[in-house]
């Protein structure tokens, strides 16, 4: 596997210096501390009210995605809601190192599109090829021709259009809205790329205000919460508009029927913050829980920019906080701290003690700050799992290790997945009734769970 994936360097590296790692782990760190998030904060809204702007907030529409198209249904309700100035932009899918797997992410949004919808009271059609170039280009005609405060009126309508494969109703809001010329659409679409480039982000579906990023319908519930306490939700009494989904459990318990795939991996800052949240509710649920670890994306291949670290990392910051889970003490795991707990990883799941390595393992390097490639650093991990120390010295140089996380990435990519954390729920049958990706997509699982479940004879 060490031949298999090589060493990319930068922001991908896999085998960064002493110094780099110490580095980077005071840096992140003290970046998602909640005291160094509430200044940042403070900052932005001091400097807002010192030259006189108001609240605006940027939003990336990217056409041809479903996660766009699910919060260009929301961009209206958001201003009825809060007192803000909205500046749309249409962007491309981006490429390179920030999209590594730009089809395979593609189909995701549509296919996830359709499953989280309801959750979020919207609409989205069962819609599992590309849509149609010709109906992309029209749409993107008529919002490039919009202004300003026609672009969140008219966007879902199109959207509505494009994703339901409804040329003619794209053609008369052509003719009805105004549609721009090829030439100034993509210019548009230019220019918005620039515009988020300089932002330092890569993706659709998001939000930016006062320094801070917000992907989608899933968190615009953050964005929220930050406007309401700035003062500008002119409803203050009621519930938000993208409130996330509850986990609500099956009124009965499975009895291992299902079995609950979880695809994580041990530097991932979401794997981190919904790990021990996935094995108590697969616990709660009474479902089968099947531990399948892959390696860190960075050391097998897939590349990575330091904007699209950062995000993630701050990202799960503030999830963490919503989830109330400890979070943000952090000393990066990335390379041999990982492949010396994997190496132990058969021996601890024969003694029945797999998840719990896993676990401690991502507390300390994510939540305890502990040096993990030290010596003294891993003893603490391999004890606070309830393993003996000294007995896993006769595992340190065990590569079965390999072939097993290999299996597991394979398995991972076959199910359309690439990403962690990923789940997959498994019928009695062994036939897959869900697969999804996230740690915000536990909601999702509960469903399913209580619709099989509950409604099994």
């Amino acid at each position: 596997m060490a031949d298999q994936f090589k060493e990319q360097g930068g922001a991908a590296t896999m085998n960064p210096s002493r110094f780099r790692r110490w580095l980077t782990s005071k840096v992140m760190t003290r970046l998602s501390q909640p005291s160094s998030v509430k200044a940042r904060h403070a900052k932005a809204e001091r400097t807002r009210l010192k030259v006189g702007e108001p609240h605006e907030v940027h939003y990336f529409h990217q056409v041809d995605d479903g996660y766009s198209h699910l919060t260009a249904q929301l961009l209206m309700p958001l201003l009825t809601r809060y007192d803000i100035e909205l500046r749309c932009h249409l962007v491309r899918a981006d490429q390179g190192k920030n999209v590594p797997e730009p089809d395979l992410l593609a189909r995701l949004s549509r296919y996830e599109s359709q499953l989280v919808a309801p959750g979020y009271g919207l609409v989205f059609p069962d819609h599992p090829h590309e849509p149609d170039a010709h109906h992309v280009s029209v749409a993107t005609r008529i919002l490039a021709a919009q202004s300003p405060e026609t672009f969140p009126e008219i966007v879902a309508e199109v959207g509505d259009a494009l994703w339901s494969d409804d040329g003619a109703r794209l053609d008369h809001l052509a003719e009805t809205s105004g549609c721009a010329a090829i030439e100034h659409a993509d210019a548009a679409v230019d220019a918005g790329n620039r515009v988020r480039h300089e932002m330092k982000h890569y993706s659709g579906a998001m939000f930016y205000y006062g320094g801070e990023w917000y992907w989608g319908a899933d968190r615009l519930y953050s964005l929220e919460q930050r406007l309401a306490a700035l003062g500008v939700d002119r409803y203050s009494e009621r519930d938000l508009i993208a409130p996330r989904p509850s986990i609500t459990l099956p009124q009965k318990r499975d009895n291992k029927a299902y079995t609950l795939e979880l695809y994580a991996s041990l530097r991932s800052p979401y794997t981190a913050v919904v790990f021990d949240r996935v094995v108590a509710f697969a616990r709660e649920a009474g479902v089968t829980l099947s531990l399948r670890p892959v390696l860190p994306m960075v050391m097998r291949g897939v590349p990575a920019t330091r904007a699209k670290g950062m995000y993630i990392f701050m990202d799960a910051a503030r999830e963490a906080s919503n989830a109330g889970v400890s979070y943000g003490n952090f000393y990066d795991p990335i390379g041999d701290p990982v492949r010396n707990c994997y190496a132990l990883y058969p021996w601890a799941a024969s003694q029945g003690k797999g998840v719990e390595l896993l676990s401690s393992f991502l507390r300390h390097a994510f939540a305890l700050g502990v040096n993990t490639s030290t010596e003294s650093g891993l003893k603490k991990v391999v004890e606070a799992a309830g393993l003996d120390w000294v007995a896993a010295q006769a595992h340190r140089q065990d590569t079965t290790w390999e072939a097993l996380l290999e299996e597991n990435r394979l398995a991972m990519y076959q199910a359309g997945l690439w990403g962690v954390p990923s789940f997959r729920l498994i019928d009695p049958k062994g036939e897959a009734v869900l697969a999804v990706w996230g740690q915000d997509r536990l909601w999702l699982l509960a469903q399913k769970l209580c619709e099989v479940v509950d409604q099994r004879s």
